[in-house]
């Protein structure tokens, strides 16, 4: 099974995306994703496509991520977490990344396609 979809947006990096906070009860500090990882998040869920069933097995991802700049690193750590619960159950089943770099200043996306390559029915009959 394969599925392919386009996400409007310019991708944050997911190397670059940590911010530390305080818990107010504890005070301990910890990490979360930055304000553009989140807002990016929050594109990916209302723009992917919800797989039902969830894809199973092992996935390849290809991707084509359009900046708007030079400046971003190449990074699907975000897009990759994004998908978890409406493409993949868990985004340990990529197996297989093919990522491209490409600008497109008046339109940056990322267009995607995850696809089995392994599916668990066919791991489980080998067993």
């Amino acid at each position: 099974m394969t599925v392919s979809f386009t996400i409007m947006g310019e991708a944050s990096s997911g190397k670059n995306s940590r911010k530390i906070v305080t818990n107010p009860k504890t005070r301990r500090p910890f990490l979360i994703k930055s304000k553009k990882a989140r807002a990016y998040f929050k594109a990916v869920a209302a723009q992917a496509p919800r797989c039902e069933p969830l894809l199973t097995g092992q996935l390849r991802m290809t991707a084509t991520l359009y900046y708007a700049t030079e400046r971003p690193d190449l990074d699907a750590g975000v897009l990759l977490d994004a998908l978890q619960g409406r493409v993949y159950k868990n985004d340990r089943q990529v197996r297989e990344q093919h990522l491209y770099h490409a600008i497109d200043r008046n339109s940056p996306r990322a267009e995607v396609t995850v696809e089995v390559i392994q599916d668990d029915h066919v791991l489980q009959d080998a067993a």
